[in-house]
């Protein structure tokens, strides 16, 4: 790649620093999403090395970065014909990205949240017929307001699971309609 392609334009860089704040912000490392918003920004497949040049990163961290954005299947590696190193492409298909990253990690900590609750619940239940007053007293108030929490979780769990239901399918061209938008440039075919 020559110097120039190692420039990011004012768009991309804006676009790169607001995709990574938004990955960090939910819990993501900064660099995944600046990688990731390259690669999705970008014509041609990147290397490792045009990515540590262009974000201006240290090779191990590049390297980190793209290995938990490859687990995540948010990037993949390709093939460039006449290239021995790899070279990565960004998913393009959002809804299919944001359905795989909810139903890891957020599926998860809705299920841990619901057996948490359940199990307080369970301990709450012995201790509301206790003898002690003032332990009833306690314990039925917890109780009333943590099955109020299961419930929510509960809704919650119910309504990721049809969203995922969903991405099944794609999506897109749903979302494109709700937003009253035209087919992007990348989804259109030539006939």
């Amino acid at each position: 790649m020559t110097k120039e392609a190692h420039t990011l334009w004012p768009s991309e860089a804006a676009v790169s620093d607001v995709v990574g704040r938004l990955m960090e912000f939910w819990g993501f490392k900064r660099n995944m999403g600046r990688i990731w918003a390259v690669l999705y920004l970008s014509v041609e497949p990147r290397s490792a090395e045009d990515l540590r040049e262009t974000l201006k990163l240290s090779s191990g961290a590049v390297s980190m970065t793209l290995s938990e954005l490859l687990r995540w299947g948010v990037v993949r590696k390709v093939w460039v014909q006449g290239e021995r190193k790899d070279f990565y492409t960004a998913e393009v298909q959002l809804w299919r990205m944001i359905s795989r990253v909810f139903s890891e990690r957020e599926r998860s900590e809705i299920k841990f949240a619901i057996e948490a609750f359940e199990e307080a619940l369970a301990e709450l239940d012995v201790l509301k017929r206790s003898d002690d007053a003032k332990t009833r007293e306690r314990a039925t108030l917890q109780y009333a307001r943590i099955e109020q929490l299961l419930e929510l979780s509960r809704l919650g769990q119910k309504l990721l699971d049809a969203l995922l239901a969903t991405a099944k399918l794609d999506a897109e061209p749903l979302v494109r309609f709700l937003l009253g938008r035209e087919k992007s440039p990348s989804s259109s075919h030539v006939s």
